[in-house]
């Protein structure tokens, strides 16, 4: 598209000496703590970098370019912002005075060509046969949950389930910020909008949840739960509308389905705990946990969910694949 050229072109050019690292495809972050510090993050880890932005001015001037690109605008009374580029790349954006450096921004930047199972075969993130059973899931329309911390590799791992989708299905991808890039022949992508000054226009995750809903989906895509739409989506899955895939922040399997548990408590509707835990164990059939260790992303570990919680009183998880640690293969349990 003309106008994604024309954005493309004006970032790179408020981007100055950092543009090196924009079109580096080893760098997987770009952090500007204001004006005077720069961090990226590549092969070798993060590390500080000598180049900078001319002044706080170039600084603002980058950060309004992006939002306005994403739909968005540079508001003194939003704080914190997200948006992305037209490289797909994720911008997330602190202001001052919540960043005492100045405007802080972290860019985090994906392959233009995803990865595909057989790169994560080959960096041992996942063996073949993990891989073999993971498809048969998918297939099979069970619910799984991608868990692990900030830059883990999950978004990269959702995009993968997904192109193990039968390609004669309807995708509904619903993002806060649009990333996924599942090349499939079916996809209707959806993003959530902020209100303009007015309060008009806006549409949140649960209001592109509920549409969704109605819009015949054969599959519908969360890129991140973060909060009361948990609750919406597990309902979906109750009813209906199983085949759905997720990510969340958690260390562990049984902790992920604790944090879901917590974001559906976010939700608007009433629904004591015991009602919310019950919907979460019948709801959820699988865990993929990652971790970035020393670099690499690595599938840790593969659990379903132990469906009887009469009997544990919680959440209680059955590893199905398992890697002991760092180093070890991931292995069939």
């Amino acid at each position: 598209m003309i106008q994604d050229t024309v954005y493309d072109a004006l970032i790179r050019h408020l981007m100055g000496p950092l543009v090196r690292y924009y079109d580096d495809p080893t760098v997987t972050e770009i952090m500007i703590n204001g004006p005077n510090e720069v961090f990226v993050d590549g092969r070798g880890g993060v590390q500080a970098v000598t180049e900078r932005l001319e002044d706080s001015a170039a600084l603002r001037a980058l950060a309004r370019v992006i939002l306005q690109f994403s739909g968005k605008r540079l508001d003194p009374l939003d704080l914190s912002l997200e948006a992305r580029t037209p490289s797909r790349a994720r911008v997330h954006i602190v202001q001052d005075p919540a960043a005492r450096a100045g405007i802080t921004l972290a860019i985090r930047q994906f392959a233009q060509d995803p990865p595909s199972i057989e790169d994560l075969e080959a960096s041992g993130s996942l063996s073949g046969e993990a891989i073999a059973w993971l498809r048969e899931q998918v297939l099979g329309h069970r619910n799984i949950i991608i868990s692990g911390g900030t830059g883990t590799g999950k978004t990269t791992l959702l995009g993968i389930l997904c192109r193990m989708m039968d390609p004669a299905e309807r995708i509904l991808t619903i993002e806060d910020v649009a990333e996924l890039d599942l090349r499939m022949p079916h996809v209707v992508a959806m993003e959530s909008q902020m209100p303009d000054a007015k309060g008009r226009g806006g549409i949140t995750i649960r209001d592109l949840f509920r549409a969704a809903l109605r819009m015949r989906p054969d599959r519908i895509i969360v890129g991140e739960c973060r909060g009361g739409e948990a609750l919406d989506m597990i309902q979906a899955m109750n009813s209906g509308h199983a085949g759905s895939l997720s990510t969340v922040h958690a260390d562990d399997p049984g902790r992920a389905l604790s944090r879901l548990e917590t974001l559906c408590l976010m939700s608007d509707a009433d629904v004591p705990l015991i009602a919310v835990r019950r919907q979460i164990v019948e709801a959820i059939d699988l865990v993929v946990q990652v971790r970035r260790t020393h670099g690499r992303r690595l599938v840790m570990e593969i659990a379903e969910t132990v469906k009887d919680t009469e009997a544990t009183g919680g959440y209680a998880m059955t590893p199905v694949f398992l890697r002991r640690d760092a180093d070890a293969p991931l292995e069939r349990v």
